[in-house]
């Protein structure tokens, strides 16, 4: 099974990354940028058979490494192949 996890930054906190690729962006005239936030995508291939159990693992891989639950969201999807 493999996981796609996507981790960005909570709404409220500062982006300075993206603030800087917008700016970039505008001086390259793509005016029509409004905003830019930043964040991670991650690919994770499991061993795990069951969505269950998948569930869990990728929750806690989030909770505990991949994403900073104080200033960062997180959000999976699942693919059975």
């Amino acid at each position: 099974m493999k996981a796609k996890i996507y981790v960005t930054l909570k709404d409220g906190i500062h982006d300075p990354q993206g603030r800087a690729v917008q700016q970039s962006l505008h001086m390259m005239g793509f005016d029509g940028v409004q905003d830019v936030r930043m964040g991670k995508f991650l690919e994770v291939d499991l061993q795990a058979t069951e969505k269950e159990s998948a569930e869990i693992q990728i929750k806690s891989m989030c909770q505990k490494l991949l994403a900073n639950v104080v200033i960062e969201d997180f959000r999976y999807e699942l693919i059975d192949p």
